[in-house]
């Protein structure tokens, strides 16, 4: 078999693979790595297509799935074609830094492939002596590797205990220039502080805040919408108390490490919360999150509460309606539906529909489409409405000080998107697009702050949901006609009968029900049935 630095009868077909871990590494440039390269390949009369020229600037060698340009490589030489022969590398620590995957792919490329790695700066002797030097010098490239890798970390982390930053700010703050203290941004600044205090002077759950956060039009530092992860992170962060927090989590996952293990003390730079207010609310999330061990388990089956569970859906996210369940001592239970992607806050709007209600809307829906007459004067199809109303209650303070907060952002960016149209940055298209999305946003947030006020002075008692029959354009169910009578019979027991679990009620329903969209606005119900 060939060692690595003994180059096959020619003609050869190189690909070069050159790879720098910083950008101060002066020497391993890739420009000199790739000059050096070309001038042993040509001294060689070894051809390069440029087209298997792989370059990696500023990664590590030490894990081979982290360098995209090396798996390209890899998969070249493993494709039908076997676009080259050789594969030339600077020096053997260009190709890995870690032992075990240097050998692993090396063997993998000889033995399947039939190409060789040949380093152009460490010639080996052919037979065992030079396969023991090939080993020592990768044994010798990953102790480089581990030890640069502990020097590294003890500079940072000796950094990080006078105070120093080293990671990408947080919302709220922005680094002015290299080296210098982070400082805050006003405008999320004030979104950070609204956060804290509606959470540790309120009632607010994580999920409520969430929601509020983005139907008040605000944003995570990236741009994005708010998670519930991503309001706990910015409510556990010490940062934003003039603390310094690092080597929480290992970079390549997000899961934290031990607490022993954070290095944290006293930031130079200036904080958004007082201490006071920072432990109040670590006290809150300490009291409300049940304690973890850093263990996942797998989660068992989600039980099904209701036989219209997964079916109800919601007209803005297209996601299902939760199914929630009161329980009570001596009454019977009563149930709801809620949009699921609104409790995340990952919907604007709350649909929110007694259980009541779509039962009653269900059983006059199904009992229409399945009436004969309804073929023989109307068609198989009709819309059933059902009006509901329901009382929000007393509202958290802190609602009313995000969508002001949402409010006045709007009015920031409507004059900002003036001034862009007035010196010729949007042209008149953009700037119409752009202004109609900020004015429905403010007029969903003004909305929003109205019913607030109604809420907080009080609401009227839920009704009874009433059945409207009235004569509009029918057009959303469907289902074939027949003996509709004994249907209606057969699923009514099927329904109310206690020795039959929800679940095969709910599978019982599915079969006959595709889904049901609440359109909260209208009080309305569509149910879209299937025709097989």
């Amino acid at each position: 078999m060939l060692r690595s630095n003994s180059l096959p009868p020619c003609p050869l077909r190189a690909a070069l693979y050159i790879r720098v871990s910083t950008h101060s590494q002066e020497e391993l440039s890739p420009d000199s790595q790739k000059r050096l390269l070309l001038d042993y390949a040509r001294a060689h009369d070894i051809s390069v297509d440029p087209v298997h020229i792989y370059l990696e600037n500023g990664i590590s060698g030490r894990r081979a799935d982290r360098r995209p340009q090396f798996q390209r490589m890899i998969a070249a030489a493993k494709a039908p074609e076997h676009p080259f022969d050789l594969i030339l590398v600077w020096k053997f620590s260009r190709f890995a830094r870690n032992q075990e995957e240097s050998i692993v792919y090396k063997s993998m490329l000889q033995k399947t492939c039939s190409v060789e790695v040949v380093s152009i700066s460490e010639p080996l002797a052919d037979g065992p002596f030079g396969s023991l030097i090939e080993r020592i010098i990768e044994w010798m490239d990953e102790f480089y590797s581990i030890r640069l890798s502990g020097d590294v970390f003890r500079g940072m982390a000796e950094k990080a205990l006078r105070g120093g930053y080293q990671c990408r700010p947080p919302l709220g703050y922005r680094i002015p220039g290299p080296g210098a203290v982070p400082e805050p941004v006003p405008e999320e600044a004030k979104t950070v502080a609204l956060i804290f205090h509606a959470y540790g002077n309120g009632t607010l759950s994580l999920g409520e805040l969430t929601r509020l956060l983005n139907s008040a039009g605000l944003r995570t530092a990236r741009g994005n919408r708010f998670e519930p992860r991503a309001v706990r992170y910015i409510l556990e962060n010490p940062f934003y108390a003039g603390q310094i927090r690092w080597n929480r989590a290992p970079g390549n996952s997000s899961r934290p490490k031990p607490r022993e293990q954070w290095i944290t003390g006293p930031g130079n730079h200036l904080p958004i919360v007082s201490p006071a207010l920072f432990d109040r609310v670590q006290r809150r999330l300490a009291a409300e999150t049940p304690s973890r061990d850093g263990k996942s388990s797998p989660k068992p089956p989600q039980p099904v509460h209701h036989w219209l569970s997964g079916l109800v859906k919601c007209p803005a996210c297209g996601r299902s309606l939760a199914s929630c369940i009161r329980r009570r001592k001596t009454l019977p239970d009563t149930f709801s539906f809620q949009c699921s992607g609104y409790l995340k806050g990952k919907c604007g709007l709350n649909c929110y529909l007694t259980g009541e209600a779509a039962e009653t809307s269900f059983f006059t829906a199904f009992c229409c489409v399945t009436a004969p007459v309804l073929s023989q004067d109307r068609g198989p199809q009709f819309r059933f409405r059902s009006r509901t109303s329901s009382s929000r209650g007393q509202r958290d303070p802190a609602e009313r000080e995000l969508l002001l907060a949402g409010l006045e952002q709007a009015d920031t960016r409507l004059k900002r998107l003036s001034r862009a149209y007035l010196d010729g940055i949007d042209g008149v298209e953009e700037y119409g697009r752009k202004k109609a999305e900020l004015e429905r946003e403010k007029i969903l947030l003004e909305q929003q702050l109205r019913e607030w006020e109604t809420a907080r002075g009080g609401g009227a008692k839920t009704p009874k949901p009433i059945p409207d029959r009235s004569a509009e354009p029918p057009a959303v169910l469907s289902l074939s006609s027949g003996s509709g009578h004994s249907l209606i019979s057969v699923f009514q027991n099927l329904l109310s009968c206690p020795s039959i679990s929800t679940a095969a009620k709910n599978a019982a329903v599915k079969s006959v029900l595709s889904r049901a969209v609440y359109h909260r606005l209208e009080h309305c119900l569509e149910f879209f049935f299937r025709l097989d």
